[in-house]
């Protein structure tokens, strides 16, 4: 099977989870061909990317951004292209610049918009990238807004927020214009595979509209959500932002609604595709798959012992391997233990929030640390955040030192992985006893899985899809709320058998759903059940796979449709339904006709 894999910035050129992630699956099902076409949104990396594995026939890249400023670019159309260009491009505008309402026809009318601006496309792409970037366009777009019936936000928008509008437009809709939609390209795939919504998956749209190519959307994080909650920095007016919502969210839309099967990496991505139009008929869950085996050292080695000790608190009758408990019965935690948390540093994680409850546990419990391990990246809005958590906590915890000789030692430390005390992910989480998650906003908790593989117990905020990856196996705590956040943290310290039981139903859940296994066994079913149920591009009826057997390619008389000759072998049909040729009768005859005695073709 031929599958095209579409990407903002796909493998092997990714960085992060989503390229991990990406070489894993088309590692994991080598009995395919794959081709990669994927829109750079930001300028690759140095350094060679990974060499991809064979059965990667081509990757396919598209600039996403043009550095080209708008101006008066002749035009490459003729009269009637300029007009076609004027309408299409008229209801798309109009679709972007309607106010949001769930009953709106501005659906209908994006969609007739899109694919008229894509069949322009596809017949002089170079033509319909100066249209979008010329005075026309603009003159449009800023007839749309004022237009009676549009947005208020998008009727104040002057001309340097319809400048900023349409120059993310124009990057939008790059994918109409690329030469990616005929015979040696997307016209060939068998199915395309786009790994998450919007403009990524937008030539997998075009291509179904075309050619009626399968169309299968992941997403692990919805794109749309994202939007909304992190808009572009580099478009800070507002009209300019409620253009390119209403952008992301037509498109979100038309994918939800024209897709073949959607799989939401969890039950909180699914919601979202269902308040966009998406049938549950045509949605799976599948999570993603992470791999394993670099946590099974920590895993395997920390359960055994743990659950060694559940009813006398240890293996020496002591608290555990946290230590000895100063009071055994559940009232008091062993010393020196340690909460850790794993993630990047950001306002979404609500550190802050985590530093107030730790102050919590400490008066409870002075002899508890906290071990925050940054996983890098962000922009200088992060670096600030950070530097605002590490100066709250050596306001709440001073250094802290047993005599007056001795140097003070703060019980909350920052590490980031790659150090020389954490080299990777399984040492952070082999650090700690207790995982916690403080997030006010969360997508799929990639760190919380991580902790599972480990066994570890967690106490988490109730967001986004963590309530759906713990199940029955951490505890739960409403977001913004440090008390409670630290009186679940408490009730895990003081309670080592407790926190064993917890942490190995943990590590049994993520085995048996989060692993890159069980990720690449649904997604090769997905594959061929799509392609079973893909209709033939001449007839348009649905193609049934092995309805003509192997043997009717050999000579004989009986193939189906040979002059209206027999359908099947004689030895193939069902006893009561057997048909004698000629005088020979018996087992003979019938393999004498197979072997090719019979009329050749």
């Amino acid at each position: 099977m031929r599958i095209a894999l579409l990407a903002e910035s796909g493998h092997p050129y990714a960085a992060g989870e989503g390229g991990v992630w990406c070489d894993r699956l088309v590692r994991g099902l080598a009995d395919h061909e794959f081709e990669i076409y994927a829109l750079e949104s930001a300028p690759q990396p140095p350094g060679a990317p990974i060499e991809p594995p064979p059965h990667v026939r081509a990757v396919h890249l598209a600039p996403r951004h043009l550095a080209r400023p708008f101006h008066a670019t002749p035009q490459t159309y003729g009269r009637r292209g300029r007009e076609r260009f004027a309408g299409h491009f008229t209801d798309l505008a109009a679709a972007l610049s309607a106010p949001f309402s769930r009953d709106a026809p501005e659906a209908e009318r994006f969609a007739a918009g899109l694919y008229g601006l894509a069949a322009l496309g596809r017949a002089d792409g170079a033509a319909l990238r100066h249209a979008l970037r010329s005075r026309g366009a603009l003159r449009l777009l800023e007839a749309a807004c004022r237009a009676p019936g549009s947005g208020r936000l998008v009727q104040e928008a002057r001309p340097v927020d319809l400048l900023a509008a349409m120059d993310q437009l124009a990057a939008a809709l790059r994918p109409l214009s690329l030469p990616w939609y005929g015979r040696g390209a997307l016209a060939d795939a068998d199915l395309c595979h786009a790994l998450s919504g919007g403009t990524a998956a937008l030539p997998g749209l075009l291509a179904r509209h075309f050619h009626g190519t399968p169309l299968l959307v992941t997403e692990y994080g919805v794109r749309l959500r994202r939007h909304y909650l992190a808009p572009d920095p580099a478009v800070p007016s507002a009209p300019a932002r409620a253009l390119g919502a209403g952008f992301e969210r037509l498109l979100a839309g038309e994918l939800c609604r024209r897709a073949d099967l959607l799989t939401p990496g969890n039950a909180h991505a699914r919601r979202w595709q269902r308040r966009l139009g998406a049938p549950a008929a045509r949605q799976r869950t599948v999570y993603p798959g992470m791999e394993a085996e670099r946590f099974a050292a920590v895993g395997e080695a920390k359960l055994p012992s743990a659950l060694a000790g559940e009813e006398t608190g240890g293996p020496d009758g002591t608290g555990g391997p946290g230590g000895p408990d100063r009071a055994v019965g559940g009232e008091r935690a062993p010393e020196g233990q340690t909460l850790v948390w794993v993630g990047r540093i950001e306002p979404a994680k609500d550190v802050i929030a985590l530093l107030h409850a730790f102050a919590e546990i400490r008066r409870e419990e002075p002899g508890t640390r906290l071990l925050l391990v940054s996983q890098g990246g962000g922009g200088p809005r992060n670096t600030a955040y950070e530097a605002h958590c590490r100066a709250l906590a050596a306001q709440l915890f001073p250094d802290e030192a047993a005599g007056a000789h001795e140097v003070g030692d703060n019980p909350v430390s920052f590490e980031e992985i790659g150090g020389p005390e954490l080299p990777d992910p399984a040492a952070a989480y082999a650090a700690g006893e207790v995982l916690v998650l403080s997030s006010v906003v969360e997508g799929f908790p990639t760190g919380l899985v991580e902790g599972m593989f480990c066994g570890r117990a967690s106490v988490s905020t109730d967001v986004g899809a963590v309530r759906e990856v713990i199940g029955g196996t951490g505890l739960l705590v409403p977001p913004r709320n440090p008390r409670a956040l630290a009186d679940a943290c408490l009730a895990l310290l003081r309670d080592p058998s407790r926190r064993a039981r917890l942490g190995a139903a943990a590590r049994a859940r993520a085995l048996e759903l989060f692993t890159v296994e069980q990720n690449t066994a649904a997604f090769r079913g997905i594959y061929l059940e799509l392609i079973s149920h893909r209709a033939t591009p001449r007839t348009g009826a649905a193609h049934r796979p092995f309805a003509r057997p192997a043997e009717a390619a050999v000579r004989g008389n009986w193939t189906a449709g040979h002059q209206g000759r027999g359908t099947v072998p004689r030895w193939s049909r069902p006893a009561e339904g057997v048909h004698r040729e000629g005088p020979a009768a018996g087992p003979a005859a019938g393999t004498a006709s197979y072997a090719g005695g019979g009329e050749a073709r």
